[in-house]
C-alpha cells in the first residue's frame, strides 16, 4: 500500500497550533505516512512540533464558515488544537490523520522505516533470552532444565521456543500438561530465589470444567515443583466465585483433593474492560477543570485506579511473602495468565531481587516477563483513554504495572536504579513508538513479521551511554534487603508526572527535579575527585 493514497492535502500554510506549556504559534503543517510535522514560520523561531500519528488516540473536527479546527488527543494524553484555513484543506487533514493513525498491518507501523544513525538492524536485539538466563542461574542446574518443547510455538503460541521446567519432567509430559491449560501455558518458572532456592511459576487456568477433569500429568509437574517442600502456594487473581463461574464455561482452579501440597490463595484483580473504563475516568477526572476539590476528589474515588494499584501492590507483596519469608515456591495464574499475573510476578521481583532494581535489570525484567511471556500488546495497547472506539481485548495492565513501579520508586527513591523519566518514557513507548519492542502479541508474531530483524529495539536504546546517564536515578545505593511497599491508602499518590504530565504545576517540578539530579551527579564528581 502506498501512504499517499490517504494523503489529499501533504501541505498547508497560515496554521495555527495550540500545545499545552506552549504559547499559539503560526506555522506550516505536513502530513506524511507515519507523521504531523509542524513548523513554525514567525521570525526568530525555529520552533518544529513532530508527531506521530499512531500516538493519535482520537480526532475531533469542527468547521465553521470558509476554516476549521481540528482537536487531536494522543495515547499520551496530550491534547492539541490546530486552527486550519480552508474548509477542504481540514476535512482533508482529518481524513488522512483518521486513517493513517490506526493501520492495521504491522510491517507498515513506523518502527519498520526508522533508521537512527546511531543504531544498525545488525545490533543484538533485546537484553537476553530464556537460554541466556538459564545459563546465567547456575543453581538452576540441578533441579530445572531448559526446554525446547515450544521451539516452532506449537505447544504455547504464547509462549517462547525455550522455557524453564523441572528436571524430572519430560517434553511429553510438557505437551499433556498444555492440552489441560487454557491457550497451552502450562507452568514455567519465571523466578528464583537464590537465597532460599524457591521459585515462582506462571501458567494459565486448568480446563477442569463442569466436570472436574483431572490430569495427572499436570498434578506431577506441580509436585516435582516443591519435591522436598511441605507445600506450595496457588495465587488465583480470581475471585473464588469467578473461578467457580470459569468452570462452566470448561475453566477452572485446581482442586484441594488432587492438589494436596498446594493452598490456593484467590486475590481478585480487575483487568480487562473493567480496568480500561477506570483509565477513561482518571484521565477525564485530570481533565476537568471547574476547580472544584470535592468533584475532583469524587471523580478520582470513583474511577478507581489507585484502588487497582493498590490491589496488586498488596498482591505482590503477598506473592513476596510466600517465597521470602515463609519460604515456599508459588505458582500464580488467573484465567489467561499473560495479565494480571505477569503484573504481580514482575512487582514481586522488583520488591524482592536487588538485580532487577537497577536500570539493566529492570528492563530485562520486563523483557522476560512481558515480551517473552507473551503480554499482547498490539491487543491490550490498541488505544487510550480518548478514543471513541472501544474494542473488547484492550486494557492498561502494562501501564497500571508503572504506575504501581513509581509507587515504589517514591517510597524507596534510593533503593531503584532508574528513574521517573524512564517509567514516562515507557508508559509513551508501548503506544506509539520509533521502535519495534512494544509491537505485536507474542514472540511468534514478532518473528513471523520480522520484527527483531527489520525494527530497532528500544530496550537497546536505552542502554547507549548517553540515554543510560539520563534514565538512571543520581540517588541510587543498592541494598540486598527486599523493599516491601505500604499499600495503606495515604501511601499512595496519583502518578501525577504521568496523569498531570501536560500541566504547567508538573513542568516547574519537572524544572526543579532536573537542578537537582544535577546538583547531586555535580556533587558525586566532586567526591570522586
Amino acid at each position: 500500500m502506498e501512504f499517499s493514497e490517504h494523503i489529499k492535502t501533504a501541505n498547508v500554510e497560515d496554521v495555527v497550533l495550540r500545545q499545552p506549556l506552549h504559547p499559539p504559534s503560526r506555522g506550516t503543517l505536513c502530513i506524511t505516512g507515519h507523521h504531523l510535522l509542524f513548523s513554525d514560520r514567525e521570525e526568530g523561531s525555529s520552533r518544529q512540533v513532530l508527531l506521530l500519528l499512531r500516538n493519535i488516540d482520537a480526532i475531533e473536527k469542527r468547521t465553521s464558515g470558509s476554516s476549521g479546527t481540528i482537536t487531536i488527543k494522543c495515547k499520551d494524553l496530550q491534547v492539541l488544537q490546530l486552527d486550519i484555513p480552508g474548509m477542504e484543506q481540514c476535512l482533508n487533514i482529518a481524513h488522512s490523520i483518521e486513517t493513517l493513525s490506526c493501520l492495521d498491518s504491522v510491517s507498515e507501523m513506523y518502527p519498520f522505516f526508522y533508521r537512527p544513525a546511531d543504531l544498525s538492524l545488525q545490533d543484538q536485539w533485546g537484553l537476553s533470552s530464556p537460554e541466556s538466563y538459564y545459563s546465567q542461574m547456575k543453581e538452576l542446574h540441578g533441579r530445572w532444565r531448559l526446554s525446547s518443547v515450544n521451539r516452532d510455538y506449537s505447544v504455547c503460541p504464547s509462549y517462547p521456543p525455550a522455557v524453564i521446567v523441572p528436571n524430572s519432567i519430560d517434553d511429553d509430559t510438557l505437551r499433556k500438561v498444555a492440552k489441560f491449560r487454557q491457550g497451552g501455558r502450562f507452568p514455567v518458572l519465571c523466578y528464583y530465589h537464590r537465597k532460599n532456592g524457591m521459585v515462582i511459576m506462571r501458567s494459565s487456568q486448568p480446563l477442569t470444567g463442569a466436570n472436574r477433569k483431572r490430569c495427572k500429568e499436570d498434578e506431577l509437574l506441580l509436585q516435582a515443583v516443591i519435591d522436598g517442600s511441605d507445600k506450595g502456594y496457588i495465587i488465583d487473581t480470581r475471585s473464588s466465585q469467578q473461578a467457580q463461574q470459569a468452570r462452566m464455561t470448561g475453566g477452572g482452579f485446581e482442586s484441594k483433593s488432587c492438589y494436596s501440597h498446594w493452598k490456593r490463595l484467590h486475590r481478585q484483580m480487575e483487568r480487562g474492560k473493567a480496568l480500561q473504563e477506570s483509565l477513561i475516568k482518571l484521565v477525564e477526572a485530570c481533565g476537568d477543570e471547574s476547580n472544584n476539590m470535592d468533584r475532583w476528589l469524587s471523580k478520582l474515588e470513583n474511577s478507581k485506579w489507585l484502588s487497582y494499584v493498590q490491589t496488586a501492590l498488596s498482591t505482590a507483596g503477598l506473592l513476596a511473602e510466600c517465597v521470602e519469608r515463609d519460604g515456599h515456591s508459588v505458582l500464580v495464574h488467573g484465567s489467561e495468565g499473560t495479565d494480571s499475573s505477569l503484573l504481580i510476578s514482575t512487582l514481586a521481583q522488583l520488591i524482592m531481587d536487588p538485580c532487577c532494581r537497577t536500570l539493566d535489570g529492570f528492563l530485562a525484567l520486563l523483557e522476560r516477563e512481558w515480551l517473552q511471556a507473551g503480554h499482547p500488546f498490539q491487543q491490550r495497547c490498541a488505544h487510550s483513554a480518548y478514543s471513541h472506539t472501544r474494542l473488547q481485548q484492550e486494557s492498561p495492565v502494562f501501564l497500571l504495572l508503572l504506575d504501581c513501579v513509581w509507587q515504589l520508586w517514591r517510597q524507596f527513591p534510593l533503593a531503584l536504579g532508574f528513574s521517573e523519566a524512564l517509567l514516562l518514557r515507557l508508559a509513551t513507548e508501548v503506544y506509539a513508538s520509533d521502535y519495534g519492542t512494544f509491537l505485536c502479541n507474542s514472540d511468534q508474531e514478532r518473528c513471523a513479521v520480522g520484527v527483531k530483524d527489520k525494527t530497532h529495539c528500544l530496550f537497546q536504546a536505552l542502554l547507549r551511554p548517553r540515554e543510560k546517564d539520563y534514565y538512571s536515578n543520581p540517588l541510587y545505593e543498592p541494598t540486598e534487603l527486599a523493599i516491601w511497599p505500604s499499600v495503606h491508602p495515604q501511601s499512595l499518590q496519583l502518578w501525577r508526572g504521568f496523569f498531570l504530565r501536560w500541566t504547567q504545576q508538573i513542568r516547574h517540578l519537572e524544572e526543579a527535579q532536573e537542578e537537582i539530579r544535577n546538583m547531586v551527579i555535580e556533587w558525586g564528581k566532586l567526591a570522586l575527585s
